[in-house]
């Protein structure tokens, strides 16, 4: 994850690091020191390099000599705080802070595209490229995911869940533009659901939290429209869309990648560097199935299981991330958030199938099952 990035004799100097204590800085692309703490609590560092003058490539520094350089860092990962002064022969060339709201908001450096002449090859690759921006395949993708849901249903209930889909996966565009990321809009898979695309990658786990729930939350707005106009209009087949939306959305919160919900636990638990952390981490899982099982929601409590299995396998690979993990607030948050969705939706559902109607008790018969 990069950290820090400055510009030191008009070229970038870089410094990348991970929540296992490797840092690594870059002058001009180039590595000019790095260092791996003995102590997980180690949080000041020091980076020190000479810098040598060379007349064929770099006038300004040749003008000055050899310089020696310092980056002294004073780093704490929950909350995130970087402290930096950076020195040229001991003169202070830069210094100030960085938080958690400065790593969410940097940009992905992107790579200069060389500029080409005209060719065939370049004008069909041009041609390709106005295809692929173009709606086009996502207006084809619609329609086959229309005729696949009504050949399934019918037009009706293919539409409605169209607008489900999309609904759900607005949210995570809006997420992704609340933190300055460029999107390239939704895609509807026939038989497979939706997909939001982004340009760019995510610098935290809280950007992955928010990104993966909002879809999921979203959905409930809907769902709970949807119940809205039920009561006051008394026609099932709103009744029906909040039952299938709910339950729609309730499987993309299971703990299973690439699911949301699989994100959203994956995220809280690899930010919790201590074994108290996952053994709480686990028994909330080990809670959350027993109450499933309580309750009849078999299907649910099984799949909870087997996601936080899944989590579990991976957790020693947490430090290796290069995502900024969550703080013990934005933890206790997001698990908050995540369980009051759920319980949200598996409400809705029970509460529907209590008006006896045999097709608003479906989904909690598939939960039961």
């Amino acid at each position: 994850m990069e950290l820090l990035h400055l510009q030191f004799f008009d070229k970038p100097l870089r410094l990348e690091g991970s929540t296992s204590g490797e840092q690594k800085l870059f002058w001009n692309e180039q590595l000019v020191s790095q260092q791996q703490a003995s102590d997980g609590s180690q949080r000041q560092f020091s980076h020190t390099f000479q810098l040598q003058p060379d007349v064929t490539t770099d006038s300004v520094l040749s003008a000055v000599g050899a310089i020696s350089v310092t980056l002294e860092i004073d780093l704490t990962w929950q909350p995130f705080r970087l402290i930096y002064c950076l020195t040229r022969d001991d003169v202070i060339e830069a210094q100030g802070e960085r938080t958690e709201r400065d790593i969410e908001r940097q940009q992905v450096s992107q790579p200069i595209v060389a500029e080409r002449k005209w060719s065939t090859l370049g004008l069909m690759s041009l041609g390709f490229k106005l295809f692929k921006s173009a709606k086009l395949i996502k207006v084809a993708f619609a329609g086959a995911s229309l005729a696949a849901y009504s050949w399934l249903f019918s037009l009706q209930f293919a539409l409605a869940l169209l607008a489900c889909l999309v609904f759900h996966e607005y949210g995570h565009i809006r997420a992704m533009k609340y933190f300055g990321m460029k999107t390239k809009g939704i895609y509807l898979i026939p038989f497979l659901g939706g997909l939001a695309l982004s340009d760019e990658k995510i610098n935290t786990r809280w950007q992955d939290v928010v990104i993966s729930i909002m879809g999921p939350f979203f959905g409930l707005i809907m769902s709970i429209a949807c119940l809205v106009v039920y009561w006051v209009t008394g026609n099932i087949f709103f009744a029906g869309l909040a039952a299938f939306n709910s339950l729609l959305n309730l499987f993309n919160l299971l703990p299973v990648l690439p699911l949301d919900g699989g994100h959203i636990l994956k995220s809280i638990s690899f930010s919790m560097n201590t074994k108290v952390g996952l053994i709480a981490c686990l028994a909330g899982a080990g809670l959350g199935v027993w109450v499933s099982y309580s309750f009849g929601l078999a299907l649910l409590g099984f799949l909870l299981l087997i996601g936080s299995i899944e989590i579990l396998l991976e957790w020693r690979m947490r430090h290796q991330s290069h995502l900024l993990p969550l703080n013990r607030y934005a933890q206790t948050v997001s698990l908050v958030w995540y369980v009051a969705t759920v319980a949200a939706f598996v409400s809705i559902i029970w509460h529907l199938a209590g008006t006896g109607d045999a097709m608003l008790g479906l989904p909690l018969q598939i939960l039961s099952s």
